[in-house]
């Protein structure tokens, strides 16, 4: 099965049951309160580090140095924002952890550890340098 269509379906279903379970434990107002505190504190919170990660990114470029990490981040800290305006305290997880600088840069070192690994091939050619003969100097058989 499709990992797109199988995160579709399994996600909301994680919320609800999720949700059915909190909601059970502290109530239904509580519930919805929390998920709109979460929310809010978790958009307020990505748009600061946004905002330094902005700067550090200008830092970079400043120093003509290439914005890798901060390009990255950013992306990382938008996708949390999405995760965080979704309804769910799983997402919010997700989200929370992906704006969090520390925990951010250890999953970023994790996946940069699975592709390197990758990357590390035995090479199939030998590296060297040619030189173009002209065809008058060539010896003829």
């Amino acid at each position: 099965m499709n990992s797109i269509l199988l995160t579709i379906i399994l996600v909301p279903a994680i919320e609800i049951y999720i949700l059915i379970k909190i909601g059970t434990e502290i109530g239904a107002l509580t519930t919805i309160l929390l998920i709109f505190t979460t929310a809010i504190v978790g958009v307020y919170y990505a748009k600061y580090e946004g905002l330094n990660t902005l700067k550090s990114g200008f830092l970079q470029l400043s120093k003509n140095e290439t914005p890798t990490y901060e390009v990255i981040s950013g992306a990382a800290i938008a996708f949390a924002a999405l995760l965080l305006i979704i309804p769910g305290f799983a997402t919010d997880v997700v989200g929370f952890l992906l704006i969090f600088p520390i925990s951010r840069k250890f999953i970023f070192g994790k996946i940069a550890k699975k592709f390197k690994k990758k990357e590390d091939f035995k090479k199939d050619y030998i590296d060297g340098d040619f030189k173009d003969i002209d065809d008058d100097n060539e010896r003829k058989i």
